[in-house]
């Protein structure tokens, strides 16, 4: 007979176990672990990309052939509260301007007078152009003229620090040529009655732009297309034709690249690294990630660094501004017309490529990819479009999603383009350029690791690098 429950006791569901628990058996289990994850890992494809130069002495000097006539760079303003402004010193960029003294730039500079236009208004009509100077402190402008089949073509596509009518001030004014902004933009002018105004009160600034004009027509005569000092060359003669005598005359003061340096020290506690190092060393895991960081450091640096980075070097004639601002074919094909000679890739950020390509899409051109590394790129007329996060992207808000930069670079030192710079065998060295190296134990038993990479990036010709300018990256288009 079977005994039931107390009188009075509640009923207990006994559950009965049929194997080991979970939480139980973990405890005898190992765990398999990862190394520690760093999402700002990128692959970083400019440094494997750029060919890399070796510096032994910690400079690197570019020698070039002699410039004659310098370009002009372009002129710093500001816009406030919708005025442009400008500093007198900054009207030196052009070269025309670049002699003048203090007091006549000053002078200068008060007669420019700000205005703004909205977009696609014809700020010089046909036949006027040559009746008034233009400094852009903000916008695009577009100059066009008659072509002979007549057609109106682009003469020139114009952004923010361009100027034009600068020559052909108090000329006969031209009837072909107009112009006219594709944005919104202000500008500093000086039209011809000012500029009369000012010659009349001023002599000296007569003179001087005299001067200036007989000084570039001179050096017109002796420079080649680049600027650079002619080197004479005869062809085709017949007879005893006198043979030009000539030599190639070298820059006196050349430019110099230093090395520049990214550093840190790791510190870790030896009773961490000696007692928690297994199955993953913990010094190890230490020191990669800070070379990781650093590496990607040096990646930024190569492209925004203001002495050595290539957003900032590149030449005046190089910049090329959208025109209608999200990236287009037309102005990437405008890109590969100024680096012409052997371009290696083009470099964007990858909402720049995500941007272009759906330009591409909207005119049925889908660009064809590459395979690089066992990765996919985007090309371009063949040249494949490089992603990095490290190009900046200004003015991104929630209304706005920013503008970035694209360059294109021929790279090498045969081919006269872009090369990186470092200095490799180091005591200590990991990687080229690249040495940890131990300084020792403190009387808190911490031991620290000094790491050091030494690196810079050189342009050796202006034409090896070209960049596309004021590229919105959040335009999209609607499909029926």
């Amino acid at each position: 007979m079977t005994q039931g429950p107390l009188l009075g006791s509640p009923q207990v569901a006994l559950q009965t176990r049929e194997s080991l628990g979970v939480p139980a058996a973990r405890n005898l289990a190992t765990t398999t672990k990862t190394v520690p994850q760093l999402q700002a890992i990128t692959p970083r494809w400019v440094l494997s990309l750029l060919p890399w130069v070796q510096v032994e002495s910690g400079t690197y000097r570019v020698n070039r052939l002699k410039v004659v006539l310098h370009p002009d760079a372009r002129i710093a303003t500001l816009v406030d509260g919708g005025r442009a402004q400008v500093e007198p010193e900054a009207l030196r960029a052009l070269a025309l301007f670049r002699t003048l003294d203090a007091e006549l730039l000053e002078r200068l500079a008060v007669r420019l007078e700000s205005a703004h236009a909205d977009a696609g208004t014809e700020i010089v009509p046909e036949g006027e152009f040559g009746n008034k100077f233009f400094i852009i402190a903000r916008g695009k402008v577009e100059v066009t003229t008659i072509s002979d089949n007549g057609k109106r073509e682009r003469i020139a596509l114009l952004g923010a620090g361009d100027y034009f009518g600068e020559l052909s001030l108090g000329a006969t004014p031209t009837g072909a040529s107009a112009a006219r902004t594709l944005t919104q933009s202000a500008f500093l002018t000086l039209d011809r009655a000012q500029l009369e105004a000012l010659l009349q009160e001023t002599p000296e600034f007569r003179q001087a732009l005299l001067r200036a004009l007989d000084e570039r027509a001179r050096l017109r005569a002796v420079a080649n297309a680049y600027g650079e000092q002619r080197i004479l060359v005869q062809a085709g003669q017949e007879g005893e034709v006198a043979v030009p005598t000539t030599y190639a005359d070298y820059e006196e003061e050349p430019r110099e690249y230093n090395l520049s340096v990214i550093q840190s020290v790791v510190r870790v506690h030896t009773r961490v690294s000696d007692l928690y190092s297994a199955p993953i060393d913990q010094l190890r895991e230490q020191l990669r990630l800070t070379i990781e960081t650093i590496k990607e450091q040096q990646e930024w640096e190569l492209l925004n660094n203001p002495d050595f980075g290539l957003l900032a070097n590149a030449a005046k004639s190089q910049r090329v501004p959208t025109r209608s601002g999200p990236p287009t074919p037309d102005d990437l094909d405008e890109l590969l017309a100024r680096v012409w000679k052997k371009p290696a890739f083009f470099l964007a950020h990858p909402t720049a490529i995500a941007a272009f390509g759906r330009e591409c899409t909207r005119r049925g051109v889908p660009p064809p990819t590459v395979p690089l590394w066992g990765c996919s790129f985007v090309t371009w007329r063949g040249v494949p479009i490089i992603p990095s996060d490290k190009l900046p992207v200004h003015g991104a808000t929630d209304q706005s999603a920013g503008k970035s930069s694209i360059l294109l670079l021929r790279v090498g030192e045969k081919e006269q383009g872009v090369v990186g710079l470092h200095h490799a065998g180091l005591p200590g060295e990991q990687l080229p350029s690249l040495s940890v190296r131990f300084m020792g134990i403190d009387d808190k038993a911490v031991a620290s690791y000094l790491i050091s990479l030494y690196f810079s990036a050189a342009v050796l010709t202006d034409d090896a690098l070209g960049v596309l300018e004021n590229v919105d990256l959040g335009y999209y288009h609607e499909y029926a």
